[in-house]
């Protein structure tokens, strides 16, 4: 490998599709003014955050992911690229961002129609009308189908209710202060009959900024971070909306009280409404990327000025990342955070061919939606440890709120909760992989499902997953690692099967047969996004033009490869796919790894073209 690598060749690799936009965004942001915001109090950072709202609208950005006929650029992929640049700076304004025009804009767009779209998206892209997307209840989080405000059909319109304080909206962002509308999810009930969670346009201030009547609002106070976001709790009693504020692409209501949809079945038809809003969930995921590219920048460049003890005999103090130790904090994160780019990327270009298709692709936009759970689980997991990391490869100085650490980490730490629970989000990633996600599937009870998969887990595993003889165990040999990881996936994916065919086959207790599993079924869906990841890295390797930059991304990939094996060694001995001695070679690659490597940690850092202004702190100066 060349002594030297240009970064700006890595860069043009990590920039990818879009890197004419980013380029673009990355000029805007080094020419606009940089605040501090750790030592601002929580109303000056939100009139500071709302004030770079109005700035955003007057670049041009947030037009990017809306349909071209009402002003937009029809953009979709470019929409999330610009929203994960905007973690490179303050998250506050990048969650505020989300919230109205990927949320609240998006689920306009998604879920309504021309009526909606006319009336409403020039006035949301110009932040004219800003809003909020009032989903998440304080006792029905995850569980979204079940939330308990109620939307009656009443005398030609819709009446809203909060029917006690767990079916209040909760953590909603720009409810606190700024939104005068929010997309609010209720039970439509027509005639006595429920149909199920719809969404609901519905005011919530006036003009003037005063809760409209019969709208309570609470702020929610004080968070660990993000307190440039004014998150805010709504009751309604009898609020009334006309018949048109019900978003009515999946489901509609004639003036007579007729309800049609132009899909079967309640279930399905509230998966296809989630499903419509999966850009938010992806763009959680990317700004969680850039947050932690950012939280590693600092703290590689603090280690290779940060002097620690001598030698012996010798006088010149050893830089912090010359210790092996240090090394390893820094360096496997940094190579898993160029795989994550790199499956995130693949994530965004596939949303952007599946929602600009003419004709919708119901087996393309499952796939997507699996993939954007388990990539958003594992990329703002790794955030949260990664960050963390950087803070103390920083010492003391990584705990100042001047050096931007524990800002990061705090304003990171809900990204693991919301836009779905990781948790939630990994069991629909296993939900995908063993049913194939059928129409009906969402309608079974546990116990059905349970019987399902034993008649089909194994023909869609053959199916995805060819079985292959894993090659001789050569650490650095991709085609190894590969086989590896796909090996282990179809492993798990035979063994949850047979234990939920055996559970089946028992007749017990519904419940317990998928709580009894639950730590297989999460692992099943782990193990299938380490796949993807490593595959997406593996195809960006292959796919880099330059020797040098090539020769460089191989050695970091083999590294994120080989410190996953490494932190899983347990299964793969358990099961035989290591035998010890290999596990130890598997650890000694690493460690040489890590120490061919820290020569270009400074150009790997570089190669992300974070804004020098969002990572020079005093403890890299």
């Amino acid at each position: 490998m060349s002594d030297q690598v240009d970064p700006g060749a890595l860069t043009a690799v990590l920039d990818g599709r879009w890197r004419e936009l980013r380029r673009r965004l990355r000029e805007r942001m080094t020419g606009a003014k940089f605040v501090d915001t750790y030592d601002l109090d929580r109303e000056a950072h939100r009139a500071l955050v709302w004030d770079q709202l109005r700035e955003l609208v007057d670049s041009g950005h947030p037009r990017l992911g809306f349909d071209p006929a009402y002003g937009g650029a029809g953009d979709i992929g470019g929409s999330v690229v610009s929203f994960q640049l905007l973690g490179y700076g303050d998250l506050s304004l990048m969650v505020k961002a989300g919230v109205q025009w990927g949320l609240f804009g998006g689920a306009v767009q998604m879920l309504g129609t021309t009526r909606h779209h006319e009336k409403y998206l020039a006035d949301i892209m110009s932040l004219e009308l800003p809003g909020c997307f009032a989903m998440t209840e304080s006792g029905h989080g995850s569980d979204v189908q079940h939330l308990r405000t109620t939307a009656t059909y009443s005398d030609g319109e819709f009446v809203i209710d909060t029917p006690d304080d767990d079916a209040r909206k909760d953590y909603i962002g720009n409810a606190g202060r700024d939104g005068r509308m929010a997309v609010v999810f209720a039970q439509l009930e027509v005639g006595g009959r429920g149909h199920g969670v719809h969404a609901f346009l519905v005011p919530v201030r006036d003009a003037s900024g005063r809760p409209m009547p019969g709208v309570r609002i609470e702020d929610c106070g004080p968070k660990a971070g993000l307190n440039g976001v004014d998150n805010g709790r709504l009751w309604f009693s009898g609020v009334r909306v006309p018949r048109e504020a019900l978003l009515n692409r999946y489901g509609d209501v004639a003036e007579d009280g007729r309800y049609t949809s132009p899909i079967e079945g309640d279930s399905r038809r509230f998966f296809t409404t989630l499903g419509a809003l999966v850009r938010g969930r992806i763009s959680v995921a990317g700004g969680a990327g850039s947050a932690t590219q950012r939280a590693l920048t600092i703290a590689v460049r603090r280690a290779e000025k940060r002097r620690q003890f001598r030698r012996p005999h010798e006088d010149t103090e050893i830089v912090l990342l010359d210790y092996l130790a240090h090394q390893r904090k820094l360096l496997p994160a940094l190579a898993t955070s160029y795989a994550l780019h790199f499956a995130q990327e693949e994530l965004v270009a596939m949303l952007h061919e599946v929602h600009s298709a003419a004709e919708p692709d119901e087996r393309a936009q499952r796939v997507l939606e699996s993939r954007a759970a388990g990539i958003k689980a594992v990329a703002t997991w790794h955030a949260t440890t990664t960050i963390q990391a950087a803070r103390e490869a920083c010492g003391g100085a990584g705990y100042l709120a001047e050096n931007l650490l524990p800002g990061l980490r705090a304003d990171t730490d809900v990204f693991t909760t919301f836009e779905g629970d990781n948790t939630v989000l990994l069991q629909l990633v296993a939900k995908g992989l063993l049913t194939d996600y059928r129409d009906n599937f969402a309608d079974l009870s546990p116990l059905a499902t349970a019987r399902l998969v034993a008649e089909q887990v194994m023909g869609a595993v053959l199916e995805r997953l060819p079985a292959r003889s894993i090659r001789r165990p050569e650490p650095r040999d991709r085609a190894w690692q590969t086989d590896l990881f796909a090996d282990r996936e179809q492993h798990v994916l035979e063994g949850l099967a047979r234990r939920l065919r055996a559970a089946a086959s028992s007749d017990g207790d519904a419940f317990e047969v998928f709580n009894d599993a639950q730590d297989h079924v999460l692992r099943a869906g782990r193990v299938h996004i380490d796949r993807l990841v490593l595959d997406a890295f593996a195809t960006a390797v292959d796919e880099c033009a330059d020797p040098a930059a090539r020769d460089l991304l191989s050695q970091v990939c083999d590294l994120c490869a080989l410190s996953t094996i490494e932190a899983d060694r347990a299964w793969f001995l358990e099961h035989g796919r290591l035998t010890p001695q290999l596990a130890k070679k598997v650890v000694a690659e690493v460690n040489a790894l890590c120490k061919a490597l820290r020569p270009h940690a400074r150009t790997l850092v570089d190669a992300f073209a974070i804004p020098e202004q969002f990572v020079a702190t005093p403890s890299t100066a």
